[in-house]
């Protein structure tokens, strides 16, 4: 009798089938296909290792051993190896983009996925390894020092994009993109392809402050593509907020998810006002464009803002203190030594613009600070609290300030999905030396992400409206199942294999397990497993 792990492997196969990704990849990539295995049916695989157990490229023939890929895949594991793996990454390299939005279509018709709205950003991934610029291949993307997310300046990076839908928070589109690739400047090329995958429709598509350029928001308006963004923090200044008449904005209907369960004075508000923007071109010639601006005030914000400010000025006058103190002694004799280091608490602490300080000096020349805080200043810091702007051409008659703000809200979704992406799927570490089997291995981990949106989204459709379920924690409490939970639960069924009058039977251990198949409407049962 053998043991092998079956997870969710079944299931991984039953969307993969449905996608075609093995078909799709064979048809775009078809010169590699070989007797034994094709270039799709890796990728496939290569995409089932990462919803199960991400491993490296060289592992990935012992977890094929160890899981039932043969049984469920029909790949013997050492048609596995890393040479043939990386020989598939190669294939696929120069038609990623080809791949990505022929599998999201598919995904779009198969599930019924609305893509009216769909929700736009980037995200980079440092990497590990010297990945010399001369080295690499510049028909893809260049893996070089950029701005990384996660602030790790002293390492290089490479960066993908994704568009989710509001539907499911589904990634229907991704893309790969060189380290120092300006986030800004991709924004019309993913409306592009999203427009060709949405066959034209019209969608609204919403994004950061990087989409807001004179360049970016021409070319979606010539496209007839909606838009909703937060106007950079330099296109509105504090003056126009600080005039804003807080009693004429209007209380939002909306309450985050996470305030759901809060009492309501606990709760966070918004308050909405409507003015417009207008953005001016780099030349002279080129015509103002006019939006619609979304005032947002929200009280979330602006305590956080508040207790900030209140934190900075208290460990600044904590330090203006001990140097008052500390004035005419050793280390502060003079009066220059005392203001330079006024200037450094003022700018350390960030309270430049509201300190107010003077350095005397008696009659014995020893000099004495005196400072304070202007509440001017401070005072009109404090009106700016919780306000920002939103831009958008949404015509009026389709989306009143509320639901401008409400759709902005779902941009939620896209940041979820990188936590999933890094997370459970493993991005990172990425071990191969090539840029163009990095940019294939990110782009098959963007399919892998695809897969296991689809597989969260049908599970909480089969559960009706409320798409909340038992049984996933031990304490039984009702909760909305996440791809993570669904994995997680699945990943413990085994497959026993016996002999060929002994049929292959699926160990079961849990009632949740039995629940989740059938809410993914998977029978296992009817799976040919090959005999033994």
């Amino acid at each position: 009798m053998v043991e092998k792990r079956l997870g969710a492997l079944p299931v991984a196969a039953e969307f993969l089938r449905r996608l075609d990704v093995a078909g799709i990849v064979d048809e775009v990539c078809p010169g590699g296909a070989s007797a034994l295995v094709t270039h799709g049916q890796v990728i496939e695989a290569l995409v089932a290792n990462r919803l199960t157990s991400p491993a490296p490229l060289v592992r990935v023939e012992d977890w094929a051993r160890c899981w039932a890929v043969e049984e469920v895949f029909g790949i013997e594991p050492g048609l596995l190896n890393d040479d043939r793996l990386a020989r598939a990454l190669d294939a696929i390299a120069p038609e990623l983009e080809k791949i990505a939005g022929t599998v999201g279509a598919r995904a779009i018709g198969e599930f019924g996925i609305d893509v009216s709205r769909m929700h736009w950003d980037m995200t980079s991934m440092s990497v590990h390894g010297a990945f010399p610029v001369q080295g690499q291949d510049e028909d893809f993307p260049v893996i070089n020092y950029g701005h990384p997310k996660d602030r790790r300046v002293d390492l290089k990076q490479v960066q993908a994009g994704l568009a989710v839908s509001a539907d499911g928070g589904i990634p229907l589109h991704a893309r790969v993109f060189g380290g120092a690739a300006a986030e800004v400047s991709q924004v019309v090329g993913a409306m592009k392809d999203l427009r060709a995958m949405a066959d034209e429709q019209e969608f609204l598509m919403v994004a950061d402050s990087k989409l807001v350029s004179y360049t970016n928001i021409s070319a979606l308006l010539a496209a007839g593509v909606q838009f909703i963004a937060p106007a950079p923090a330099a296109q509105v200044k504090d003056d126009v907020y600080a005039a804003l008449d807080f009693s004429q904005a209007t209380v939002v209907d909306w309450t985050p998810d996470r305030d759901a369960d809060k009492p309501a004075e606990q709760r966070e508000f918004y308050r909405v006002l409507e003015d417009t923007h207008t953005l001016n071109g780099p030349r002279k010639s080129d015509p103002p464009l006019t939006v619609r601006r979304i005032l947002v005030h929200s009280t979330a914000n602006a305590a956080g803002q508040q207790a900030a400010r209140a934190k900075r000025l208290a460990k600044a006058a904590e330090e203006l203190g001990k140097l008052t103190a500390a004035a005419g002694g050793r280390h502060y004799k003079t009066a220059e030594k005392i203001t330079a280091r006024v200037g450094v608490i003022a700018a350390k602490r960030r309270v430049t613009s509201c300190l107010r300080f003077t350095v005397t000096e008696n009659e014995h020349g020893i000099p004495a600070l005196a400072w304070h805080f202007d509440t001017g200043v401070l005072d009109t810091e404090a009106a700016v609290d919780g306000w920002y702007a939103l831009l958008t051409s949404t015509p009026a008659e389709q989306a009143d300030p509320d639901q401008v703000l409400i759709h902005y809200k779902g941009q939620g979704a896209v940041e979820r999905r990188y936590h999933d992406f890094k997370g459970p799927l493993a991005v990172a570490p990425v071990f191969v030396q090539h840029n163009r089997r990095v940019a294939a291995l990110i782009q098959v981990i963007c399919l892998a992400l695809l897969v296991f949106c689809l597989i969260e989204r049908q599970v909480r459709r089969a559960l009706g409206p409320e798409q909340t379920m038992i049984g996933l924690y031990p304490d039984n409490r009702r909760v909305r199942p996440t791809g993570r939970m669904i994995f997680y639960h699945l990943g413990e069924l085994t497959l026993r294999i016996g002999h060929i009058t002994d049929p292959p039977t699926v160990q079961i251990t849990r009632g949740v397990q039995l629940h989740l198949l059938d809410l993914l409407d998977t029978d296992i049962g009817q799976t040919r497993w090959p005999q033994t």
